[in-house]
């Protein structure tokens, strides 16, 4: 949970290739406030849209790490009726490691509300539970769920009609236990299904407490640092219903384990193959470049994003994926511990990442959070993404004359504002109340067309933020649908270029999500204002087997592209 001051020199050494076109000559400063006030506008609209649910990981005040990372949520349409559903996998306590509350499913009925279908769902999930991932393992059509956890994870099969059964053992995932923490599903082996990433965190037994550690004069939670760290795993899809541990022939673990909390998955060096972007706790983060064959190599230290600009570990945890530079290119931001910043790394041409966090204006606001769940989302419809950040400390001791940073704290979101980001003043009710926030996910929940958010904090009740933006045509929603596919449907590891006039965007569909979550699988664009006499936008999709499609979008709508081809 904290970054080391040390820095070695083999990390040194790996961070000048970054460092010759970065220019330092500026310190990170705040954004100041823009002539305009900002159109970024969202409600709290939890009250009524019938999530009346809290969370459970561990007691208040937490006393052990493994209360503190809280607990995820997954975008789901398990009912295939074209809108966002809702699972909560739900946390346990330190007195009951292995049986809590139980997980929560919400189905949405439109308008903003949703309704509790756990008990007619069949899942009864009380595991200590921590991400999850959505994917149709078995290519039938039906979106299952899989649960990262402590202890055994747990996977959950759609058998339609709003019914799943623990399929764990069937599948063969009731292997290798311990504190898995996130997880995505992508195809890693480019043969159509869906594979299986799982992050994983600390050794760690309820029954033997860790002793606290000592901070600036307060006895704090300990951790992760003195305790055993756990090796990720990785799951090949035999196509029959069922995975193969691939953890250590494929060199996931050629790396030291390093307390990992987060992954994203897409093609982050070109070649068309799906890369694994792991976010370590303070140890150094991985780019798992892939080599085709199920094989994997660590190339973060050598391309510039397994540490910062100074060649420090971070204590990294939330993921957003987005091209700030608009080059077509895919750029990364963590989210890191206070006391020290978010990193921005932006991709260049020849495959190194620069840290623009200075330059880009997202690193001094953050200093004094703790961040977890981000992502890089339009809200305001103006052609670039802006910055949706949620905080909230690990130390219930935390303030800000102790620690330089409260306990519970506000969202963080920041506008883009020309070439830098701009952070939104709390004039708005929902981004003046702190929490002790650490997942969240961003759609179109309601379906008008603008990004929504649902936020999941530590042991308090979950938020439904409605985005208030809707302007009739200024944006698209594109859904990938390739029936052919043998579980990949939707298009995890594609990209989506829209072009609109002059204006060209980049999204990706990412394997893996936000913090513990899972990224939706359709891409957003805001528009802006539509030209008289302007062409209709036009969208191309690079499938993740390199197939292409093309084809004009109507503003103001969802559009679902299938590939090409149907043959594979």
């Amino acid at each position: 949970m904290r970054r080391t001051q040390l820095l070695s020199a083999g990390l040194r050494a790996s961070v000048l290739v970054s460092l010759a076109s970065v220019s330092l000559a500026a310190p990170q400063q705040a954004m100041p406030e823009a002539d305009t006030p900002s159109t970024i506008h969202m409600d709290d609209v939890t009250a009524r849209s019938g999530i009346d649910f809290a969370t459970c990981s561990g007691v208040d005040p937490s006393t052990q790490i493994l209360e503190v990372k809280g607990g995820g949520v997954a975008l789901i349409d398990f009912d295939a009726d074209g809108d966002w559903d809702l699972f909560f996998p739900n946390g346990a306590t330190l007195a009951s490691p292995t049986t809590g509350p139980g997980a929560r499913l919400y189905e949405n009925l439109g308008g903003m509300q949703w309704r509790d279908v756990t008990a007619q769902s069949g899942i009864d999930h009380r595991a200590w539970s921590f991400g999850t991932a959505i994917g149709d393992y078995d290519g039938d059509g039906r979106d299952d769920i899989f649960v990262a956890c402590f202890g055994q994870n747990r996977l959950w099969r759609n058998l339609g009609q709003g019914r799943f059964a623990d399929a764990t053992r069937s599948a063969g995932l009731a292997g290798e236990t311990g504190w898995s923490t996130s997880a995505a599903f992508a195809d890693l082996d480019g043969d159509g299904d869906l594979d299986l990433y799982v992050t994983r965190y600390v050794e760690y037994d309820p029954k033997k407490p860790v002793q606290p550690a000592h901070l600036r004069g307060l006895q704090v939670i300990n951790g992760p640092r003195g305790i055993s760290p756990l090796s990720d795993m990785l799951f090949e899809n035999l196509g029959n219903g069922t995975f193969a541990d691939r953890s250590e022939s494929s060199g996931i673990r050629a790396p030291a384990a390093s307390y990992g909390l987060n992954a994203a998955v897409l093609d982050l060096t070109g070649d068309g193959r799906a890369d694994i972007f792991v976010a370590n706790d303070s140890r150094p983060n991985f780019l798992l470049r892939n080599l085709g064959n199920m094989r994997f190599e660590d190339i973060g230290t050598r391309v510039g994003v397994a540490t910062n600009i100074e060649g420090l570990e971070q204590a990294s945890m939330g993921i957003a994926v987005g091209d700030v530079n608009g080059d077509g290119r895919a750029d990364l931001l963590t989210t890191n511990f206070s006391d020290d910043t978010n990193t921005l790394m932006v991709s260049r041409a020849d495959g190194f990442f620069d840290d623009a966090t200075a330059r880009f204006g997202v690193g001094s606001p953050s200093r004094t959070l703790c961040g977890w769940a981000a992502a890089f989302a339009d809200l305001d419809h103006d052609a670039d993404e802006d910055l949706f950040i949620v905080n909230g400390h690990v130390y219930p001791q935390a303030t800000k004359a102790a620690l330089n940073s409260d306990y519970a704290q506000p969202l963080l979101v920041m506008e883009r504002v020309d070439t830098r980001f701009r952070s939104l003043a709390p004039t708005q009710p929902w981004l003046q109340a702190a929490h002790r926030d650490r997942s969240a996910v961003m759609a179109d929940l309601d379906r008008d067309g603008d990004l929504d958010a649902v936020v999941v904090g530590l042991n308090q009740p979950v938020r439904i933020l409605r985005n208030t933006h809707d302007t009739k045509d200024d944006w698209a929603v594109i859904a990938l649908n390739d029936p052919a596919s043998r579980g990949n449907r939707g298009g995890v590891g594609a990209r989506i270029e829209l072009q609109d006039g002059a204006q060209r965007q980049v999204r990706w569909i990412v394997g893996g999500g936000p913090f513990q979550s899972n990224s939706a699988a359709e891409a957003h664009f805001g528009l802006g204002p539509e030209k008289a006499g302007a062409a209709p936008p036009q969208v191309r999709v690079t499938w993740a087997d390199g197939r292409i499609s093309e084809q004009p979008v109507q503003r103001g709508a969802r559009t679902v592209i299938a590939p090409p081809s149907q043959e594979r």
